[in-house]
């Protein structure tokens, strides 16, 4: 099982392993502040696909969609990731 959480959020002890997805360190938050277990920023989406999405609500299907294809190239990190939620104590 998994549950989503922004990182700005406190973390708890029932967070279990936390796992960040994001290709950039987040701006305003230390490294050592967030309690985070792995930060998976190559699975992240590219660069040039979040400019073109630009947060916008109109965009999101196709980003959707133009992220998925981005995941297929990247088979060994999603499958890491697919393993780490399986697990129940990830380390």
């Amino acid at each position: 099982m998994y549950k989503l959480k922004r990182v700005y959020e406190p973390s708890e002890v029932s967070d279990g392993y936390r796992v960040l997805v994001d290709r950039i360190w987040l701006r305003g938050v230390s490294k050592e502040a967030p309690r985070i277990d792995l930060w998976m920023n190559q699975i992240a989406p590219s660069g040039a696909l979040r400019k073109w999405f630009g947060y916008d609500p109109e965009r999101w299907d196709e980003f959707q969609k133009r992220y998925g294809e981005e995941l297929q190239n990247e088979i060994g990190l999603t499958n890491r990731l697919k393993q780490l939620v399986s697990c129940p104590r990830s380390k």
